[in-house]
C-alpha cells in the first residue's frame, strides 16, 4: 500500500528538502521501513533505541493518532496521508 508522508521541516535533511514523500506499507512499521530504505537515517529520528515511537514525536494516519490506533501496528490504508509531527515545547 502506498501512502503520502508529510515530513516536518526538522527532518527534511533526510528527504533532500521534500515536504512530502511516498512510502509503502500496510502498517506504520512497514511504512517506516520503506521510508528508511529511501531516506536513510530518518527512522532513528522517529523511533527510539527500543524501536518504539519517540516520546516527543506524534504520528497520525489520516486524523488518527497512532498511539491510540495500534502504534507501530496501526493500519495504513492505500492512499493514506501520514503526518510526522514533532512536539514543540517552550514558552
Amino acid at each position: 500500500m502506498s501512502a503520502t508522508v508529510r515530513i516536518p521541516t526538522i527532518l527534511r535533511t533526510y528527504t533532500a528538502g521534500a515536504g512530502e514523500v511516498s512510502a509503502d506499507g500496510g502498517t506504520l512499521a512497514e511504512l517506516l521501513d520503506s521510508l528508511e530504505a529511501h531516506h536513510q537515517g530518518i527512522r532513528a529520528r522517529i523511533l527510539d533505541d527500543a524501536g518504539q515511537l519517540r516520546r516527543f514525536v506524534n504520528v497520525y494516519v489520516g486524523d488518527e493518532d497512532v498511539r491510540f490506533s495500534g502504534g507501530l501496528e496501526a493500519p495504513v490504508p492505500e492512499g493514506a496521508k501520514v503526518s510526522i509531527i514533532p512536539a514543540v515545547a517552550g514558552g
